[in-house]
């Protein structure tokens, strides 16, 4: 055995490797959990490693021919010279499109036709690994939906064969893209290299000549279309023309030069119109001149007419002549001469003469005016006429544009279908596509599949992901107590210590104490552990639990002590017989009562000789001292229950004054009174006593308990939770219970401490 400063020594070195861990403290709890959960690992990853193992072994070598075939977008351009159809493949749903053009039943079915692949039993027997045929099985087995399918219409033998190789092929077909480019590569897998290369070849030439045929098919598609059209538009053209003809007629909207008559009649009236107003205001201004003149009495004004008149000028020559002469005679004669007198009298009659002609000038001039106003008022009167007709012909001419745009429109149509007819036609002779074949298939060197080392790589990932997956799955479902952590984190509670769980030998002999009825009887070795075992773990944690009482209830007097599970069959009567014992053992005077009066556990442990005990006490009221058994060898002292009937009201029977009483009296007797009470989760007697209760020990059993069962119990009766003095997980795996010992951990370190002394 190590001595104390030895086990100091040790303990300072671990304290020491913890902090200089730091944060390895969840790498090591991550190595806890792979160390609980290697084996479902391991078992994953074999059994991966020997499906694909049977798989690699019986699998049948499959062999993958790719012929490659370019989208030649340098033809497009001859094509769309000579096609209005465009061929171009510019975008990315274009060349996809392709790629889905090879997955047809077309290009399947014109492979098996040309190869004649429904002859060859080979393509359609195949050849599969038993493996691969069980799967096959075991599939059409589950195969729900087949179960209820609707009878299929019977095939003869010549469609049935060619719908199961389209089937193969398209099973055995592989289309991809070379990068980004216009390259697909086309393979076909078949337990054949030379059949795989000639399928593959001929889906590719298949593809070419369904292209060529694809366009042929469109062009004569559309001349047939373009026919049928050309026809209609032509009926529609003429009639349209006929209607135009036909409104013109109607309504008088006659043209000449593009211009309708009316248009150009209006336009000559203006025209007109306007010369004759000029005219008027001509002859108005020379008949208001003239006139002027005439009423001044000028005779020396000028005017056109009288200028261009001979009267007028012989006249003027007259007067002219006679007013000389007469001023030559008044100078020489004297102008009172009879010469000179008449002289003057011709004068005053040329005067009245040429006065005579400007009043029938005038007079003319006056006739030119009334002539150009009744000549300009006909011309208003015929211009106002024909706007009248202009406007009813402009809102005619709406409905006549209208007519006329429909024609134009059908003329228009019926010339470009004319023509694209007629390069249709053209163009089906045209043996040009976008696509040519720029690497045959060959007949490949060696099987592309099974790769056997990949399949051995990827089973072994696949089972240890289906593993860690699993193993994951497992802690997270796992809702029991492992580890003190988790009681201190999941109840608030003090972890007292780890009962293990350890083997049961019934006693053989006698009973232990001698024959003595008053002595107790132990039934087997698990109620007599702590004393065989002392330096045990079983033992040091009933030690803790006394020294977590002892510090919770400080008072120097007997305590009362409750020892309580949550469901029954988690050990608490083991734990309190082995708890009364070890303080009997340390010298405490110590009193065990069975107080589970509906199933005494601990009498059957240590009492089954008892004939009285508990509920003789209580209701009989008989003295405690002549129902106790005794332990020789301990000094315990025992008060059993022996239940002969069904209790209905135990709860009642504890919480009653008796059970007060006696545990009173028991107080001045002893120093440690322990309660062996019902567990919490079906019952109530617990909480019925705990109020005469110091202190709980709450047990658990290890990995069998729920936390959210515990949690829930407790979280219903406080009084018990707060009187509670701790945990003890019970009946625990040492083996399993070393996988949760992360370093750093409390168990580690009560682990490695305990350890220590059990070295020499």
């Amino acid at each position: 055995m190590l001595s104390p400063d030895r086990i100091a020594s040790r303990q300072r070195d671990d304290w020491d490797n913890d902090e200089n861990a730091g944060d390895g403290i969840d790498v090591d709890k991550l190595i806890s959990i792979f160390r609980r959960q290697w084996r479902v690992g391991m078992v994953s990853i074999i059994a991966a490693v020997v499906v694909a193992a049977l798989y690699v072994f019986t699998a049948v070598p499959m062999y993958t021919s790719v012929a490659s075939v370019l989208i030649d977008r340098s033809n497009n351009e001859i094509v769309n010279q000579l096609s209005t159809i465009g061929s171009m493949v510019d975008d990315e749903p274009s060349v996809l499109s392709q790629m889905e053009l090879f997955r047809s039943d077309a290009i399947a079915t014109a492979v098996v036709s040309k190869l004649k692949l429904i002859d060859d039993p080979v393509f359609l027997n195949g050849s599969t690994s038993p493996l691969s045929s069980a799967m096959t099985f075991v599939r059409s087995l589950f195969n729900v939906s087949s179960w209820f399918a609707a009878e299929e219409p019977l095939l003869d033998e010549t469609e049935a064969k060619t719908t199961e190789a389209v089937g193969i092929i398209l099973e055995n077909l592989s289309v991809g893209r070379a990068g980004r480019s216009y390259v697909l590569q086309v393979g076909y897998t078949s337990p054949s290299a030379e059949q795989s290369a000639r399928i593959a070849n001929a889906l590719a030439e298949a593809y070419l000549l369904d292209k060529l045929n694809s366009k042929y098919d469109a062009t004569r598609r559309a001349s047939d279309w373009l026919q049928e059209r050309i026809d209609e538009l032509k009926q529609k053209a003429l009639d349209s023309d006929f209607a135009v003809q036909k409104f013109r007629g109607e309504n008088g909207l006659v043209a000449a030069d593009g211009r309708l008559i009316t248009d150009q009649q209006l336009s000559e009236l203006s025209s007109a119109l306007i010369i004759a107003q000029a005219e008027t205001a001509k002859a108005a201004a020379r008949y208001d001149r003239i006139k002027s003149i005439i009423d001044a009495g000028r005779t020396d004004a000028i005017v056109t007419d009288v200028l261009d008149s001979s009267i007028s000028n012989d006249l003027r020559q007259k007067y002219l002549e006679a007013s000389k002469l007469e001023s030559e005679i008044s100078s020489r004669l004297g102008p009172n001469h009879a010469q000179a007198v008449r002289l003057r009298s011709e004068m005053r009659e040329y005067e009245r003469l040429m006065f005579a002609e400007l009043g029938r000038i005038a007079e003319s001039y006056q006739s030119d005016v009334t002539v150009a106003q009744s000549r300009e008022s006909a011309l208003r009167q015929s211009v106002k006429e024909a706007q009248g007709v202009s406007a009813l012909a402009g809102e005619t001419q709406v409905q006549l544009r209208e007519l006329e745009r429909s024609a134009e429109t059908y003329r228009n149509l019926y010339q470009t279908f004319l023509q694209r007819f007629q390069e249709a036609t053209q163009q089906q002779s045209f043996p040009i596509t976008e696509a040519r074949v720029i690497s045959r298939a060959t007949p490949p060197p060696g099987p592309s599949s099974p790769r056997k080392a990949l399949v051995l790589a990827l089973a072994i990932m696949l089972g240890g992901a289906f593993g860690a997956g699993l193993g994951a799955f497992r802690e997270f479902r796992d809702r029991f107590f492992r580890t003190g952590d988790q009681v201190r984190e999941s109840l608030g509670l003090e972890f007292l210590g780890a009962v293990p769980a350890v083997a049961i030998e019934p006693y053989k002999i006698g009973p232990a104490g001698g024959e003595n009825p008053r002595n107790i009887r132990k039934a087997s070795s698990i109620s007599n552990y702590v004393v065989d075992h002392p330096l045990s773990m079983f033992a040091e944690t009933l030690r803790s639990a006394k020294i977590a009482i002892d510090l919770g209830v400080k008072e120097n007097r007997a305590k009362v002590i409750g020892i309580v599970s949550t469901l029954p069959g988690e050990g608490k009567s083991t734990v309190a017989v082995n708890f009364a014992e070890l303080l009997a053992m340390q010298g405490a005077r110590t009193l065990l009562i069975d107080s589970d009066l509906r199933n005494p556990g601990a009498t059957r442990a240590i009492g089954r000789n008892a004939e009285a005990g508990l509920l003789e006490a209580l209701i009989d009221n008989r003295p405690v001292r002549d129902l106790l058994l005794l332990n020789q060898k301990t000094k315990l002292a025992f008060l059993p229950a022996v239940v002969t009937r069904r209790v209905p009201h135990s709860s009642e029977l504890l919480a009653s004054p008796a059970m007060n009483a006696i545990i009173e009296t028991a107080k001045t007797g002893f120093d440690y009174i322990i309660l062996d009470l019902p567990p919490l989760g079906p019952v109530v007697d617990a909480r019925a006593i705990a109020a005469r209760v110091d202190s709980f020990i709450y047990v658990i059993e290890w990995g069998n308990t729920s936390r959210k069962a515990v949690k829930s119990i407790l979280a219903s009766d406080m009084e018990v939770y707060d009187k509670c003095a701790g945990v003890v997980l019970n009946k625990v795996d040492e083996e399993k219970m070393k996988l949760y010992r992360a370093y750093g951990s409390s168990d580690y370190y009560a682990s490695r401490y305990l350890s220590y002394y059990r070295e020499d």
